[in-house]
């Protein structure tokens, strides 16, 4: 799944293709694809809107429009935006389009359709749930600590809660703990404060690489122009299972935590 480097690489590459542009229909051919709405109604409240901001909130992607309505994409498990000219040979699985003023078009893409579309009024109506944003100024050690307190969750489930931090997958989750030292089965009340400030600079560590390497093609995920993304090349124990730490040369192991594939140094985080 997409996480927040990859969402940012995507918003990032197709801010200046969209921006200013306005949607002359839509085009869906998976109904439950749209989260929200249905596909008259959306047609009629985008048509001939223009794009004034792309941006990013967690894993979801949020284009605003000159009447205030907002478009949030959520690209789930395999979801990928491109913006391409209309005359370009329709790809299998892609299932929702934007066609643009200027002849070109927003075409996603989702071959296990989990992917949703939702137009609102009121972002917060589907963002409101989601916890802060690591990258920003205001997620502070203190405020790690403040959400840290008294939470006895496993870290790893924890961190992929997206109503504790949101954007944080688990390919991040497991880069995260490994960069902090901390066992994935560390529970958050057990934290020392030491112990939360190397976590605090472990998740903007992982998540800032991840963009400068702009996301981690290590399944279906690619960047809006078809190439691949560069952190899977830079990864520490995510799916590196049985090869040796490149800090103590001890085998990665691998656990099922909170039902999700967990890496870890069984050396570096005791």
């Amino acid at each position: 799944m997409p996480e927040l480097p990859e969402v940012e690489t995507t918003v990032r590459a197709l801010r200046p293709l969209l921006l200013g542009r306005k949607i002359t229909e839509v085009r869906n051919y998976w109904p439950r694809h749209l989260g929200n709405v249905d596909l008259p109604t959306l047609q009629r409240r985008v048509h001939g809107r223009s794009i004034q901001t792309a941006s990013r909130r967690g894993k979801y992607l949020v284009f605003t429009l000159s009447d205030g309505e907002t478009i949030i994409i959520h690209l789930r498990m395999s979801g990928h935006l491109s913006v391409v000219a209309a005359d370009t040979p329709p790809q299998k699985h892609v299932h929702t389009i934007f066609a643009l003023d200027n002849g070109q078009e927003l075409r996603f893409r989702d071959p296990r359709k989990f992917g949703k579309v939702y137009l609102t009024a009121e972002p917060a109506d589907v963002l409101g749930a989601l916890g802060p944003e690591p990258l920003v100024p205001e997620f502070t050690v203190a405020l790690l600590r403040e959400r840290l307190n008294g939470r006895k969750r496993a870290l790893k489930p924890l961190l992929l809660d997206q109503t504790f931090i949101a954007g944080v997958g688990n390919i991040y989750a497991d880069e995260s703990l490994f960069y902090a030292k901390l066992h994935p089965q560390r529970t958050a009340d057990s934290l020392q404060d030491a112990e939360i400030i190397a976590l605090h600079q472990a998740i903007q560590r992982a998540l800032q690489l991840g963009i400068e390497r702009e996301g981690a093609s290590i399944d279906s995920y690619i960047k809006p122009d078809g190439t691949r993304g560069d952190m899977q090349n830079a990864v520490n124990v995510f799916r590196r299972t049985g090869k040796p730490c490149y800090t103590c040369g001890t085998p990665i192991e691998r656990m099922v935590l909170g039902g999700r594939s967990t890496h870890f140094c069984p050396h570096c985080q005791k």
